[in-house]
């Protein structure tokens, strides 16, 4: 399946339901009018581009149209998906060239940390890069033998403790594996869920100082994997994760699975952090370096 197929179908979902009611909106005015756009906003809203982000692209909409001299409804479509081009465009390349070069995985449980981290190994070894993961999840039962299972499929090593270990030294010696074997990209789980927010909290806080202090000089990604069916609960979560450590990148699961694909523009609106990967499959290859313009024709039926 081609690239764009596979995204396009991931999108399937919210196409459905965003471009359905969009193309029932515009069939219906014969003229541009406010109440045009407060059905429009509305229709952001549903599917799960924030309130805020929803209003942000009516006012970008209205000005547009002034200018342009715009009258016919039915030139909204394409007038909307450039400007949502423009609200998802970022810094979507993965910053890996030290070696090595660590890449923190964070996240909630459930969102597919581990799925995403396996996934990642393979990918960056097709590339040629040599790999090694840490499994510092120690205090979910199985993590570590999750993690060890991604770790076999793409045949790259794993360095684990204990369950219940201190996650911090698991990142230690995983480090120093990657600096003896001349490693090329470290990848490092983290717990999802401690006994409270605040644990949780300082121990990625902990991870990040071992980080800063063993590879001061090397290219670090902060990528924070949010579940795309919880909508605008995923916004909150970045939000939190955010006051502890600068994420440098997102990774939007389960996009394939939900008709919420707008969380994508509010996350980039909101939070001003680039979505670098989505995931629009259960498929060892389905997750998929976000491609701005591609999700915008994959979201508009463009080369559908």
């Amino acid at each position: 399946m081609g690239f764009f197929k596979k995204i396009s179908d991931g999108l399937k979902k919210t196409r459905d339901s965003f471009m359905g009611a969009l193309t029932g909106l515009v069939n219906s005015f014969t003229k541009i009018d406010e109440e045009l756009f407060e059905e429009l906003e509305e229709i952001l809203i549903m599917s799960d581009i924030g309130v805020n982000t929803a209003s942000k692209i009516c006012d970008e909409l209205r000005s547009r149209i002034k200018r342009d001299g715009v009258t016919d409804p039915a030139l909204i479509k394409g007038m909307l998906k450039e400007i949502v081009v423009e609200m998802v465009e970022g810094d979507v390349e993965l910053k890996i060239n030290t070696k090595p070069s660590i890449i923190i995985v964070i996240g909630v449980n459930g969102a597919g940390k581990t799925t995403t981290i396996g996934k990642l190994a393979l990918q960056l070894k097709n590339q040629g890069k040599s790999i090694v993961l840490g499994a510092a999840d120690t205090f979910r039962a199985a993590a570590i033998d999750q993690l060890g299972v991604w770790a076999d499929r793409a045949g790259v090593p794993m360095i684990s403790n204990a369950e219940g270990s201190d996650p911090a030294s698991v990142v230690f010696d995983t480090i120093a594996t990657a600096k003896a074997r001349d490693t090329d990209v470290i990848i490092c789980d983290t717990a999802g869920r401690l006994h409270n927010k605040k644990n949780l909290m300082d121990e990625l806080a902990k991870i990040f100082r071992i980080v800063k202090r063993e590879l001061p000089d090397a290219d670090m990604e902060a990528l924070l994997v949010l579940d795309a069916t919880t909508g605008q609960n995923a916004v909150n979560q970045a939000k939190e994760f955010s006051n502890v450590t600068e994420i440098s990148g997102i990774v939007l699961t389960k996009l394939d699975g939900t008709a919420r694909g707008g969380v994508v523009v509010t996350i980039q609106d909101e939070l001003n952090i680039p979505v670098k990967f989505i995931g629009v499959g259960e498929q060892i290859d389905d997750l998929q370096p976000f491609v701005p313009e591609d999700f915008a024709n994959a979201l508009f039926e463009t080369g559908v």
